[in-house]
């Protein structure tokens, strides 16, 4: 069977991963991100493989029913309710199985056991946990879709519920002994020692600077701050909280409890760090009495330990159970219709597993079959194919780009392959159907661009030119970077300047580092920026630049000197950059176009896009009756459900 080939990849931060000589030019070449983003949207949360058949839902019977199902139209053309389930048990089937099957076994060992959770509980536990954490119900719960991207139905079903069965199921192996509550007592309110430290990624280096720690104990800080590779204690001068018994290892608390004050210790190796510790003085136990703190120790050790015992009890549960994977099987599925899975018998209906699955993805699956069906019809529209050849040939060079080459300097297709494949986790067909194949349209359906000599002399200036060597103050408002500006300036010295950063920046890394940040270079996306650091002189200080929500103050201190590269060496490699980038921001620009200009009715987000000049519904839409639009657009249960809106923001 033919290779199937692949996309170039992109990088951590959403642009095109590429040359090791050139960096984006302009600050436009965040829109790249939009092709990936947005239009050719896709997830590697699946690791099925791609070859694997997905299970085939029955197509509806047209019998007495004018016009089937439909998930959504887009410029007239259907695409049926059937095909996006279908795509959402390729992509998330497995998943989402796995998740229906462990809570029917947390459910059976329940059952067994004679415990209910009821909503009531799962109520109490949500307003435990945003009491906890000192915010308001509405918002812990907008917290945690926000961070784990579920609704608050998947939020109550799939993790507080089971959280709170396995503890009740655990309950018995975590209920604290008496030496388990002194050890708290003491950690919690015992003497503790005040201390600063200092890490080390080698015991080497550790040694070094212990040496001069011990020649110079009074700039302690000073050399946490140019040593330690603990950002949060380097930031402090050394300072950690105080030190108490049973805090963290065994070595470390017996090294700091072992120091008079002023003494500094050897070197703690701790996991793989190697540590220094100065005493700065004892602190003497809480005037707390045990039998008053006695309760709340408990607590504290019963939900640690219920955390670990869940675990063990969810294991022991699916070590005993019997499971039985259909829907992966076809000769058992034909066996047994309508059934996804058994779980010691009991069956896991394949309505359910169906029915999770388009709420859990539908939207996200039906957006990639939308960006599909548009583009298809672009396609169609000017005569362009697609080819295989084309597919292979855009692979090979991102495989190219990302370094993926032999020793004769070819692309190294079957190495690229494997990494998306196995590291990425990917599967081939979906890489191929939502990434490769639509990228390959847009740069046919936008055509050719030029590089130009200026984009060429910027490309070059950005990658090999001077640099701005600078220490930067960043602030969240104007009026107080305009008190700094005012503190530095009267007071225009680097360590000066290090104290204000170290004091106001509110930016971790050059707060970390007293100011000092990587120097600035022409065309990286921030003008105003680059135009206040090329304009001064060493030793000047820049007024109070505004970028985005952010007010900055710059110290140059020099510049750096351009790198001895001819243009003529590199000129090949920096225009084949500039010609990607740029081609990539006129495929975002044409998809933005494109979708504008379209009409698109999405029936189960419960939407409708109009294109300019064009009036309500498209006949098709019309025609489908209320009862069709209003059971593909209704939230079920676990979705979140979709208020009407209108896609021409995007």
């Amino acid at each position: 069977m033919r290779r199937r080939l692949f996309d170039r990849a992109v990088d951590g931060g959403g642009h095109l991963a590429g040359s090791r000589w050139f960096r984006p030019l302009f600050a436009e070449l965040a829109a790249v991100a939009v092709i990936l983003g947005v239009c050719l949207a896709w997830r590697a949360a699946s690791t099925r493989s791609a070859d694997a058949q997905p299970p085939q839902p029955a197509p509806p019977s047209s019998a007495g029913e004018p016009l089937p199902e439909v998930a959504a139209l887009v410029n007239g053309a259907e695409i049926p309710r059937e095909r996006l389930i279908a795509e959402c048990l390729a992509r998330y089937g497995n998943g989402v199985l796995e998740t229906i099957v462990n809570r029917v076994i947390i459910q059976q060992g329940c059952r067994r056991a004679g415990i209910e959770v009821t909503a009531a509980d799962v109520d109490a536990e949500i307003d435990a946990m945003a009491t906890r954490f000192k915010v308001p119900r509405e918002k812990w719960i907008e917290l945690i879709g926000r961070e784990r991207g579920v609704s608050e139905q998947q939020y109550r079903e799939e993790i507080v519920w089971p959280m709170l069965a396995l503890r009740q199921l655990a309950h018995r192996r975590v209920e604290p002994t008496a030496e388990e509550i002194a050890i708290e007592y003491e950690r919690r309110f015992g003497p503790a020692v005040k201390a600063r430290i200092i890490v080390c990624r080698t015991e080497a280096d550790a040694e070094a600077v212990r040496r001069e720690a011990l020649a110079s104990p009074d700039d302690f800080g000073g050399l946490a701050r140019r040593h330690s590779v603990d950002i949060a204690s380097a930031s402090a001068n050394g300072w950690v909280q105080p030190i108490r018994r049973h805090s963290g290892a065994a070595a470390f608390d017996e090294a700091a409890f072992a120091l008079a004050e002023g003494q500094i210790s050897p070197v703690v190796r701790v996991a793989d760090q190697f540590i220094i510790l100065k005493c700065e003085g004892r602190l003497p136990a809480a005037e707390v009495p045990l039998e008053e703190a006695r309760g709340s120790l408990a607590a504290e050790i019963r939900e640690r330990k219920s955390r670990e015992a869940s675990n063990e009890v969810f294991r022991d549960l699916q070590n005993a159970s019997r499971i039985e994977n259909i829907v992966d099987d076809p000769a058992r599925r034909a066996a047994m219709p309508g059934v996804a899975a058994t779980v010691n018998g009991e069956p896991v209906p394949m309505k359910e597993l169906t029915e999770t699955c388009l709420e859990r993805h539908g939207l996200e699956v039906l957006e990639i079959l939308i960006t599909r069906s548009l583009l298809a019809q672009a396609l169609e529209r000017g005569g362009i194919t697609v080819t295989q050849a084309d597919i292979d040939a855009e692979v090979a060079e991102g495989a190219r780009t990302l370094g993926f080459t032999k020793k004769d300097g070819t692309p190294d297709v079957e190495a690229w392959l494997d990494h998306v494949t196995r590291e990425q986790k990917v599967p081939m067909r979906h890489y191929l159907e939502d990434v490769v194949r639509p990228t390959v349209a847009l740069e046919k359906l936008t055509g050719a661009v030029q590089v130009t000599r200026e984009d060429l002399e910027k490309a070059y200036e950005s990658t090999f030119g001077r640099r701005a060597k600078c220490r930067m103050i960043v602030m969240a408002s104007q009026r107080r970077a305009q008190e700094v500006w005012q503190m530095a300036r009267e007071n225009l010295t680097p360590e000066f300047f290090g104290d204000l950063a170290e004091r106001y920046s509110v930016d971790p890394a050059s707060k970390a580092l007293r100011g000092e940040v990587p120097p600035i270079r022409r065309y990286a996306g921030q003008p105003a920026l680059e135009r206040e650091a090329f304009a001064l002189e060493a030793g000047e200080l820049s007024g109070v630049v505004q970028v985005a929500d952010r007010f900055m103050i710059l110290l140059c201190e020099g510049y750096t000197e351009p790198a001895d590269v001819p243009l003529e060496e590199v000129r090949g490699e920096l225009e084949r950059d500039i010609h990607d980038k740029k081609q990539r921001i006129e495929m975002a620009k044409y998809f933005t176009r494109l979708r504008q200009s379209a009409a698109i009715d999405n029936f189960l987000a419960g939407t409708s896009q109009t294109p300019p000049g064009a009036a309500g519904l498209s006949p098709r839409a019309q025609a489908m009756s209320r009862a069709d639009v209003d059971e593909l657009a209704r939230p079920r249960a676990g979705s979140r459900g979709v208020v009407p809106a209108s896609h021409d923001a995007e």
